[in-house]
């Protein structure tokens, strides 16, 4: 019989930035309950957030450890299904491959870990284990996102010649970090956030949505990184140039001290048929420019689209299908795979649409070239 997903999360307490996009991107679609938390390093803190959460005191804990042993300990009927890891990027690593080494599938959110050498560990477990793992690029629920991937998966722009991915916010024009603001704390501290600032913060979400959308993979990258706020420790701007395993050129431009920005990520992408344009803050529009046509506007139900597209829709037209709701495709493709291996089943494909470990390999190779290139003399580094 078909039952709830049962989640476990680890981070996202009080205060916490990300958590409560997760349990309500988790919970719209009904097929996922939270049942347990370490929602914080601090255990009182964890305590006082699970109360929040209105969960049993028993199924909250004082660490993720603490949370995977006695979970595993728990009867198959009762104990969590998988973790949602939603805390700073220097925490991703240690839960998720306890979780896999016990038994347990994993969403986490991005950059998948600290450094290469975690992320490709990683994907070795989840290899050897044949447990699944979700990569929390939101951006790839859009379902004028899915439409604009079947588009060029169609060949209807033909063969891809240009990419140019922007992804352009304001919030760390200032030094923010020294304000006591969280999120600039950890995002602007190479101990907590990695080798990369912005590149690795939202540069990746530009990088998976590029790759995403095209189905090509960057061969090469040419990059400027930059610090423009003084006495910031890691990146808060950067421009890469691109080229494609298909020989297509691309430029990425991914910034977080462009004042006035809010979430501007955009993505524009044109073949030798025509091009298609999307913009993040108005996912519901996906425009298509033709050589000998008309530029089309394409809307959710009320142009013919892809399945894929069709599936990840919820609301009547004229609704925007936002950020909560692409969050949310990704978790409820992911509990269908799990709600599947559960009745041995194999899931429908239009469910196995989310990204997965290697898209995390993939996000962290992307790092790494990005800031080697803008610390080298050298024109060009190879993916």
């Amino acid at each position: 019989m078909k039952r709830k997903i049962r989640m476990g999360m680890v981070g996202g307490g009080r205060g916490a930035f990300i958590g409560s996009v997760h349990r309500i991107a988790a919970a719209i679609d009904g097929h996922i309950e939270l049942v347990c938390g370490a929602f914080s390093a601090d255990p009182e803190k964890s305590r006082l957030s699970g109360e929040d959460l209105y969960l049993p005191a028993d199924r909250v804990y004082g660490s993720y450890q603490e949370m995977i042993e006695k979970e595993k300990a728990l009867p198959e009927g009762v104990r969590m299904d998988f973790i949602a890891i939603v805390t700073p990027n220097h925490v991703h690593y240690g839960p998720a491959k306890m979780a896999l080494e016990n038994g347990f599938h994993v969403v986490c959110d991005k950059p998948i870990s600290f450094n290469m050498e975690e992320a490709l560990e990683l994907e070795a477990l989840v290899k050897k284990t044949g447990l699944l793992f979700a990569l929390t690029h939101n951006y790839t629920g859009y379902p004028m996102v899915k439409h604009a991937r079947w588009m060029i998966k169609n060949g209807d722009l033909g063969k891809i010649r240009k990419i140019v991915v922007e992804y352009p916010q304001g919030w760390l024009s200032t030094k923010e970090e020294d304000n006591n603001y969280k999120q600039a704390i950890w995002r602007t501290d190479p101990k907590q956030s990695g080798i990369a600032g912005a590149m690795g913060d939202i540069g990746t979400h530009a990088e998976n949505l590029a790759e995403y959308i095209t189905g090509l993979k960057i061969t090469e990258l040419c990059a400027d990184i930059s610090i423009f706020v003084p006495g910031r420790q890691l990146d808060d701007d950067g421009n890469v140039l691109l080229r494609f395993e298909n020989g297509a050129k691309g430029v990425l431009h991914a910034s977080q001290i462009s004042a006035g920005e809010e979430n501007a990520l955009n993505i524009r992408v044109y073949g030798e048929k025509g091009g298609l344009e999307w913009h993040q803050m108005e996912p519901n529009t996906l425009t298509v420019k033709w050589l000998d046509q008309p530029k089309q506007v394409l809307r959710p139900k009320m142009s013919p689209l892809a399945p894929d597209a069709n599936a990840n829709m919820r609301v009547p037209a004229g609704h925007p299908e936002g950020y909560l709701e692409a969050f949310a495709n990704i978790y409820r493709n992911f509990a269908m795979c799990v709600q599947a291996r559960l009745a041995g089943l194999e899931p429908d494909p239009v469910y196995t649409d989310y990204p997965t470990v290697s898209d995390g390999v993939r996000g962290m190779h992307f790092i790494d070239k990005v800031i080697e290139s803008g610390q080298s003399d050298q024109k060009w580094i190879k993916m």
